[in-house]
């Protein structure tokens, strides 16, 4: 299909409301505490029935574009991300927001956003079919490294501390365990309990280590927290500061929006890998890495744009294969085969018009969202001005209501609670939540793809680099292993600081 024929299938009246209509409301779910992008798309399918399948296609493209932005403002706000791959620089972005920039943080991440959403499309529309070939090609070897490889940067952009970093790399991948081994089918950690037979979801498991923690911390802090006043930048100020900043990093947008999209078209990456990864080189290559974790636009900017990007290289697998890359296109497979479409190879042959049609709806939606998204930032950030003690018992009761949203079972207010006051416990030893969130995330995906490698391959262990990328994968996510190991030794060699040294950083930092 040409251009001309896409802007004549996605330039209709009836597609303009529906992505309007679409972004403004995946804009608001997506900023509200404890609703996720994946809430958003759910609630919306019932609507689906009365439209045609590209009608409800742009409906679904459109939610999730902008609900994915808007959890970056529930993480920036409230320092509870709306999705895991926010949780890659929820840290940078809330520090900034506590330093008095929360307006011009969102809008460099709103910029990043929609530049590399668009990026994304446009690198999908003209490689689909290498992209097709090399999703074709890629097997649980490449699956397990390409985990693994977001499990490393995990704690290789965690924090100073590589020990920590792993310790809470290896908590979260302990509550991944818990569910059906996926190699004798036997349950583990369950405790007689049928519905943890699938295992801990990650939304319940997010909210309580980043929302319950938080809500515990300013409980603790007393008066000191209720006293805080938060500034709140006018909003043209807000604007040409995020509008420098993005200047300033337009390659770094460059360069995180295209190996997102490349990240997220492999089945079962996703945004929540693609995110880690680019905040990870982001940090490797930009001239202040110590400042990452502490309140740096560089972060949230790069992490964004590769967000966002992968958004729509997820449904690369999706559509051609129909493996959903992540749960909203899962979700969007069983809108398109309940209006008769069947996912598959051979979609672009039979279905070409949808295809190019989601891409044309990407891309309007990314516009779009300058402006919902826009809007949203700008009444989001009134929040701050709550008072903390009208406000805190709101999000705890949000938050409630999200996590159970997901199951409808009161086991994921159990899940809340528990992994909240264990988050607490984590937060007074020093040891960062975001490696230990990627570890749930991500925890069963390398455990279920190194199974089924092993079963292959008969336990030969130099299969998993018998082909070419799962040999460059593994390469990479090695060399990165040797690394971690590096700094953990050299950390035990090295002289300790000052007593005090960190407490005073940490001070500094969060006023």
């Amino acid at each position: 299909m040409d251009l001309f024929a896409l802007l004549a299938v996605v330039l209709t009246p009836k597609i303009l409301g529906t992505v309007f209509l679409c972004t403004l409301y995946g804009a608001f779910v997506g900023a509200m505490p404890g609703l996720t992008a994946t809430m958003a798309v759910a609630l919306l399918v019932p609507f689906t029935w009365f439209m045609d399948p590209v009608q409800a296609a742009a409906a679904i493209v459109a939610t999730t574009t902008t609900a994915i932005f808007a959890g970056d403002i529930s993480g920036a706000v409230l320092k509870i991300p709306g999705t895991p791959a926010s949780a890659a620089y929820v840290e940078d972005s809330y520090r900034l927001s506590q330093s008095g920039h929360p307006r011009s943080t969102l809008y460099s991440a709103l910029f990043a956003s929609v530049v590399g959403g668009v990026i994304g499309v446009t690198i999908l529309m003209f490689a689909t079919p290498t992209l097709t070939y090399l999703s074709r090609n890629f097997s649980s070897d490449e699956a397990f490294w390409l985990a693994a490889l977001g499990l490393s940067c995990a704690v290789l952009v965690g924090g100073p501390s590589v020990p920590r970093n792993f310790a809470s790399l290896f908590i979260g991948l302990a509550i991944a365990t818990v569910g059906i081994d996926v190699a004798v089918g036997h349950p583990r950690f369950t405790f007689g309990n049928v519905e943890l037979y699938d295992g801990v979801s990650f939304i319940p498991a997010m909210i309580g280590m980043f929302a319950l923690s938080e809500l515990l911390r300013n409980a603790v802090g007393g008066r000191q927290s209720s006293r805080l006043r938060l500034t709140v930048e006018p909003l043209r100020e807000a604007l040409l500061t995020a509008a420098r900043q993005f200047a300033a990093l337009w390659k770094n947008v460059l360069r995180s929006a295209t190996g997102g999209t490349f990240i997220g078209a492999l089945p079962g990456a996703g945004a929540d890998v693609a995110a880690w990864i680019a905040y990870a080189v982001s940090r490797r290559f930009s001239r202040k890495p110590e400042a990452y974790g502490r309140g740096h636009i560089e972060g949230v900017v790069d992490g964004g744009a590769a967000n966002n990007a992968a958004v729509a290289g997820a449904w690369t697998p999706a559509l051609v294969f129909g493996i959903p890359g992540d749960s909203v296109t899962a979700i969007a497979i069983g809108v398109l085969m309940m209006k008769g479409l069947t996912p598959g190879p051979d979609v672009l042959n039979t279905d070409s018009a949808l295809v190019y049609a989601i891409f044309g709806s990407f891309l309007l939606a990314n516009l779009m969202m300058l402006v919902t998204g826009g809007l949203v930032v700008a009444m989001a950030t009134q929040v701050l001005r709550v008072p903390r003690a009208v406000l805190m018992p709101i999000i705890l009761i949000l938050a409630m209501l999200g996590g159970y949203a997901i199951s409808g079972s009161t086991l994921a207010i159990w899940i809340i609670l528990v992994l909240g006051l264990l988050a607490s416990a984590m937060l007074w030893a020093d040891i960062p939540l975001a490696p230990a969130i990627l570890g749930i995330v991500l925890g069963r995906i390398v455990e279920d793809n190194f199974m089924v490698s092993m079963l292959k391959a008969r336990g030969d262990l130099t299969e998993f680099f018998a082909r070419d990328i799962a040999a460059v994968l593994g390469a990479i996510t090695l060399t990165i292993w040797a690394i971690l190991l590096y700094r953990a030794l050299r950390s035990f060699i090295a002289p300790a600081k000052p007593q005090g040294s960190r407490d005073t950083t940490r001070d500094n930092t969060d006023r």
